[in-house]
């Protein structure tokens, strides 16, 4: 598969990509025609912020799987684009978040103590103490705007430095605020008055662009001081100049800016304020860090597997993901099986959680499963962007169960799907300390086995000899078996005898077996 560079990224993530087997181009400062000629050659696109992943270079990549951003934002790509077509958007979220905290902290402390002003007066060679008289900020009070990754890290920081910490975040619970020694608020007015530093740590959405104008400047103490490090237009630029002018707001660090490059702007006439030039993600760790993260989020998706960042999968809390994730391959699995045991189109699936599997956001898994009935059935490039999608194309209905109940097991799932007027399950769960996966449902047969590249399954009447006569039919023939599990419904009645072997069963073989051993109805499975 070939891997398209867009923009520079570290050289060690290109490493990866190449250690990993894949064929790789950087070709960087490519206008949006050439992109458009070039993409249909690759599998896989990464940018980081010069290069924008346009509608017309999406379209255009006949093969292309996954964009991956080498960093935290995803403005420069269409994600609408993508997600129609089935590409996978993923970013790397946590590579800049120690970077741009400490750009936060470091504004912080430069508008408290006038370093920038102090620092060019020096160069012109003046000598003015008295001039940049500064405050501390041990005891002072900073509103934290946002607590998400970068806003907790600042947090953290600003404890470190004897601050008073409130904050406003619609998501954070008390208690994960109060374990980082924040105060919350119900709404940002009601923290504003309280404020002697702020700093905002929000996505650019149409709910946060200029959500800070003169009405909330006018609830700020007076002298307070103010940081942005996330996404430029967040504060009205109007509103904000006549407040740093007028001396409500005492001083700002800026660093980021709502058109970049911002080479003009009324802010460069204030001596009050500080400009970074989008130094958020600069540093030399912050920039090893995207490439190398960047690098296993799109080998992750060439692959088929998880991409934890795409930003157009329906996002998965941490603590879901740790609860289900070890269930992704198990569900991915039994899709795939489900498919094959059908034999033909499925109109209905049911999936059912039952146990601890039950209390959680399955959603996930459920999208799992159809990936890999879907890869069954012979559908081009699915994958957990449109693998809900395509199976609402093929008109097949998905319902959920899920019951908190007493089993033998601490998690079950278990697939139903109807085809053909008959109706098929397939179960599994997890077993033991390394969550090892087990077959647990077939049909109407509780069974116990894991899990294997190849496995057979033969439904028979329960009399002596059926499992001699299937081994010696499967060892006349080369195949050899790895183990092999029985399960019945009572002595004397259907039993079904599971198998694993080592490579795969032609169909004439399986007619002979079946003829040989009298079998009733026979699946092979290649998971």
């Amino acid at each position: 598969m070939k891997v398209l560079v867009a923009d520079k990224i570290s050289d060690s993530g290109i490493e990866k990509l190449i250690a990993g087997g894949y064929e790789v181009d950087v070709k960087t400062g490519l206008a949006e025609e050439e992109l458009v000629a070039i993409i249909p050659e690759y599998d896989a696109m990464i940018v980081r912020s010069a290069t924008k992943a346009t509608r017309p270079i999406i379209e255009a990549g006949e093969r292309l799987k996954i964009i991956g951003r080498a960093g935290v934002g995803i403005d420069n790509v269409d994600v609408a684009a993508a997600t129609e077509r089935g590409v996978i958007v993923c970013n790397a979220p946590t590579s800049n978040i120690v970077s741009a905290a400490e750009q936060t902290i470091t504004l912080m402390l430069a508008t408290a103590r006038n370093t920038a002003q102090a620092n060019a007066s020096m160069k012109q060679g003046k000598w003015e103490r008295s001039k940049f008289t500064g405050t501390e900020v041990y005891e002072k009070t900073l509103a934290i705007v946002g607590l998400g990754r970068i806003g907790t890290l600042v947090a953290e920081r600003a404890r470190g430095l004897g601050m008073k910490l409130i904050g406003y975040d619609p998501y954070t619970s008390e208690e994960r605020a109060a374990a980082l020694g924040v105060t919350l608020y119900e709404t940002i007015d009601e923290l504003l008055p309280l404020a002697d530093f702020l700093t905002v740590h929000l996505p650019k959405t149409k709910e946060t662009i200029g959500m800070f104008g003169a009405e909330q400047f006018a609830r700020m103490k007076d002298g307070a001081r103010l940081v942005n490090t996330a996404r430029g237009g967040i504060y009205q630029m109007d509103a904000l100049v006549d407040a740093l002018k007028s001396g409500k707001v005492a001083s700002a660090g800026i660093d980021v800016f709502e058109t970049e490059p911002c080479t003009e702007s009324p802010l460069h006439e204030l001596d009050n304020v500080v400009l970074t030039p989008h130094l958020g993600a600069s540093t030399e760790e912050a920039q090893d860090r995207a490439g190398d993260q960047i690098a296993d989020l799109v080998a992750a998706g060439l692959c088929g597997e998880m991409v934890d960042t795409a930003v157009n999968i329906a996002p998965v809390a941490p603590e879901v993901m740790e609860a289900v994730g070890p269930f992704l391959s198990v569900a991915e699995a039994l899709g795939t099986g489900i498919g094959q045991i059908a034999r033909g189109p499925v109109s209905e699936i049911e999936v059912h959680f039952i146990g601890h599997l039950a209390e959680q956001d399955t959603r996930i898994l459920k999208t799992a499963m159809l990936k890999g009935l879907l890869s069954v059935v012979g559908q081009d490039m699915v994958n957990y962007v449109n693998a809900n999608h395509y199976a609402e194309q093929r008109g097949i209905s998905v319902t959920e169960n899920k019951r908190v109940e007493s089993t033998d097991y601490v998690s079950l799932m278990v697939v139903v799907a109807k085809a053909g007027g008959r109706e098929f399950k397939l179960g599994a769960t997890l077993m033991g300390k390394r969550n090892e996966p087990r077959v647990v449902v077939f049909n109407d047969f509780a069974i116990d086995m894991a899990p294997s590249h190849h496995m057979l399954f033969l439904e028979y009447t329960d009399v002596p000899g059926v499992v001699g006569k299937v081994g010696t039919a499967l060892g006349e023939n080369g195949i050899n078996i790895a183990s092999m599990q029985v399960g019945r419904t009572g002595e004397g009645g259907t039993a079904l005898m599971g198998i694993n072997v080592d490579s795969a069963i032609p169909d004439a073989l399986m007619d002979r077996v079946n003829a040989k051993a009298e079998v009733s109805e026979a699946w092979s499975v290649e998971l």
